[in-house]
């Protein structure tokens, strides 16, 4: 790189300054040194030692700060001649000893030259080390008295043209506090804070085209329970969401800055899908329970800015919930069906996105993590139709004197958009101070000035790639930098599509790097094979539920967002979530699996040959179930078969939501005794559905001996009633024909015979019927009344 000199390095314009500000000269070289190092010593005190005080060397030991300068604003953050520079911030003493005579001096260093320059500025922005005099005069605010862990605000304004800019380049800025301490009553600088400036007060002939990603990502809040209402209600894990999308929240603040930025907005469609879903009736989950969401207002109003703030602007979506394209190429290949989750997840993407915010998306945008790649992660992400992959020049890196154009072509139709790795990181840590993210602002506007100015007449086209979810400080910081850069005098604003169309460097690199190069930190937080494994279980696990249903969409569409939300990149660094998160999905399921089930029964006795065996089967779900299969099974199929001669006995099932229905078979006992039969619901090709439920049946089996003895009891019972009847037959016919031989008399009874039945006797020609014999039924052709006293059978 070519780089050169920082504020470490004075030369000889910084001595050509000094001596413009210089009235007179002051004699004594240790004094002078003393002057340029921004320590005037007072003329009456012992002067530090020889070793402490070096030409251009500070009093204090490097990095040694007893008081804590911080820069809250810096305006214009990229003057031009005739601006007033304006700095404010505050100066806090960290230390026990109390400060007197202090001051606070504006230092401006020497042109930087090149990127690394920066860098090494940057990192030692710390240090109490100056080399440079101070502006001083009237461009000194002055503090008497600063005592121990106080704080003090100061602002500064110095017209840009007594900064002695001269060429236009990226300047180092130091605001430092001098003063005295009773330990060392000489004034030094006790703190100081290093930032740049960058100076560029005319356009440049050729502008540096910049691409800068809005990514409007976030965490997984929807889960894959829905209410059990016809409207499906969504159930969110929690409600962080409404915080985000609250005036002031990460996602309002991205809406709200973005839409006044030329930026490329990189939307994940999952986030419009949660974000929608909370505009009507959703819940919450609260413990063991839920409860009504109450922001849909919310909800509604931020939709409603972004759906105005896309327009016309260019809109990347990612597949939807943003799968983790490394954990994928890395620990997902090795399970079957894990890929299969991204062309859905892409096709779903241009729908959503239309949907929600009526424009069209391009797709065929690829983001690994960190924009880091290697052969697989390039190959898992162009596998659902993506032919640009997003990478980093830390992944993808060049050995060039200058940064080339983004775009550059690595084999197989597919085009690598290597955003630039100083710029995209300019953003992280914490930056939630106005401090800090002064700070950050004032980098990144050096390092694209700086990266304009390596090759002034090569046009290039750079892309920014920032951290996937930017909280709400690093979202200022960024829109702050962009607004920095609205004069357009070094860059001028790129869409992603363009950028990925520019002209490659025949010089840039478009090797890309192997798997060996992949970085530790980010390979210690992709999701583990196990976790694809339980994906891909829940899957089978959902395919075989969703076959049985009469409405299988109601089922799917969330299940299927549920199992790409699970693979999220945003679970990086939360494997404890991601787990619990999977582990919920699939307990949902079995849960909804479960309300198809077989009613417990009790034990049961077969008595006889063969007796009816009913199972019952209740379905509670809200849809009709079709394409089970019940299966009964005899654990004894010598003592009990089923329909028939069967072992086992399958039949048909088709139950109605909210219904139950009870299926019959026959069972045929062959012997006593016990069986244990087993119940269990299949699918029609085989797969289980519901675990087995036993019960006993006992047996009372009637044997052919057993049979044989009835039989015979039966037949001689038979043969009895037979001869009775033939007895009692002829017994009727023969007191017929006396009655006939005797005829009937004047004075006897009705059949001739004496009145006083002295007829009956023994001897007298009745047949010898005996007095246990049944009395003689009446003569069915008599029509003479019966006599007195005498009993007829009617």
């Amino acid at each position: 790189m070519a780089d050169a000199a920082h504020i470490r390095g004075t030369g000889h314009w910084a001595a050509r300054r000094w001596l413009r500000r210089t009235a007179s000269v002051v004699a004594g070289a240790p004094l002078l040194a003393g002057l340029l190092a921004g320590t005037a010593a007072p003329v009456a005190q012992a002067a530090p030692s020889p070793g402490a005080v070096e030409a251009f060397a500070p009093t204090k030991a490097s990095g040694d700060s007893t008081v804590a300068v911080a820069l809250n604003t810096l305006s214009p953050s990229a003057p031009v001649k005739g601006d007033t520079l304006t700095i404010s911030g505050t100066v806090t003493n960290r230390s026990r000893a109390t400060v007197t005579d202090a001051g606070v001096d504006l230092r401006v260093g020497p042109r930087l030259a090149g990127r690394s320059a920066i860098d090494d500025a940057a990192a030692a922005s710390a240090s109490t080390a100056v080399q440079v005099a101070p502006l001083g005069g009237k461009y000194r605010v002055k503090i008497a008295r600063l005592a121990p862990k106080a704080r003090q605000d100061f602002a500064l304004s110095v017209p840009v043209s007594d900064l002695g800019l001269d060429e236009d380049g990226v300047y180092q800025l130091g605001v430092s506090l001098s003063g005295e301490t009773a330990q060392e009553p000489w004034d030094h600088v006790l703190g100081i804070q290093r930032t740049f400036l960058p100076w560029q007060p005319d356009a440049a002939d050729k502008k540096t085209k910049l691409t800068f990603l809005w990514p409007l990502i976030s965490k997984i809040h929807l889960s894959a329970q829905t209410g059990a209402d016809e409207q499906q209600t969504p159930v969110f894990d929690n409600d962080d969401l409404a915080a985000d999308l609250a005036p002031g929240g990460r996602l309002q603040q991205m809406v709200s800055l973005g839409s006044q930025l030329p930026v490329t907005w990189v939307i994940d469609p999952d986030l419009l899908a949660t974000v929608d879903a909370m505009t009507h009736k959703y819940s919450v989950k609260k413990g063991n329970t839920t409860v009504p969401g109450k922001n849909q207002q919310l909800a509604n109003q931020w939709l409603n800015s972004l759906e105005k703030a896309v327009q016309h602007h260019p809109v990347v979506a990612l597949p939807f919930a943003d799968p983790d394209l490394a954990s994928l190429a890395h620990t997902g290949r090795s399970v079957s069906g894990s890929l299969s989750h991204l062309q859905p997840a892409t096709q779903v993407a241009a729908t959503t996105v239309d949907t929600i915010l009526h424009v069209t998306p391009s797709t065929d945008f690829a983001w690994p993590v960190n924009g880091a790649i290697d052969p697989s992660i390039v190959d898992v992400a162009t596998s659902a139709g993506a032919d640009k992959v997003i990478t980093r020049s830390d992944s993808l890196s060049d050995n060039l004197p200058y940064t080339p154009t983004g775009a550059r072509p690595i084999g197989g139709g597919t085009t690598a958009v290597v955003a630039d790795s100083r710029l995209s990181t300019a953003f992280q840590g914490d930056l939630t101070t106005a401090a800090s993210s002064t700070l950050a602002v004032q980098r990144f506007l050096a390092q694209s000035l700086a990266l304009s100015q390596q090759e002034p007449d090569k046009e290039r086209s750079i892309v920014v790639a920032p951290q996937r979810m930017p909280n709400a400080g690093q979202v200022q910081a960024m829109a702050a930098a962009l607004h920095g850069l609205d004069p357009e005098r070094w860059t001028e604003s790129q869409d992603l599509t363009d950028a990925a169309a520019a002209t490659p460097d025949p010089d840039a690199n478009t090797r890309i790097p192997s798997a060996s190069h992949y970085p530790r930190s980010l390979r210690r937080q992709e999701l583990p094979t196990s976790a694809f494994q339980e994906i891909q279980d829940t899957q089978d696990l959902l395919t075989r539920f969703t076959d049985v249903l009469s409405a299988p969409d109601r089922v799917e569409a969330p299940f299927a967002n549920a199992q790409e939300r699970s693979m999220s990149t945003s679970w990086r660094g939360d494997q404890v979530g991601a787990s619990a998160y999977r582990g919920a999905v699939r307990n949902y399921l079995t849960g909804l699996k479960g309300e198809v089930l077989l009613v417990p029964k009790s034990d049961l006795t077969l008595s006889g040959a063969s007796a009816t065996i009913p199972v019952t089967v209740q379905n509670k779900l809200l849809q009709d179930v079709q394409h089970l299969v019940l299966r009964l099974s005899s654990s004894k199929p010598t003592r009990l078969k089923l329909d028939g001669d069967k072992a086992v006995a399958d039949q048909p099932i088709k139950v109605g939501g909210g219904h139950s229905q009870s299926v019959k078979f026959t069972g045929t006992g062959n012997a006593n005794g016990p069986v244990e039969v087993s119940a269990q619901l299949f699918t029609e090709d085989g797969h289980p559905y519901s675990q087995k439920m036993t019960f006993q049946v006992r047996v009372s089996e009637i044997t052919p001996t057993a049979m044989l003895v009835i039989a015979s009891g039966v037949l001689l019972l038979v043969f009895a009633g037979v001869k009775m009847y033939s007895r009692r037959k002829r017994t009727a016919a023969r007191r017929a024909a006396a009655v006939a031989a005797r005829g009937d008399g004047p004075d006897g009874g009705p059949d001739g015979g004496p009145a006083d039945g002295s007829g009956d006797g023994p001897g007298n020609g009745s047949g010898g019927e005996q007095p246990s014999d049944p009395a003689v039924d009446t003569g069915p052709g008599n029509p003479a009344p019966s006599g007195s006293g005498e009993k007829v059978d009617r």
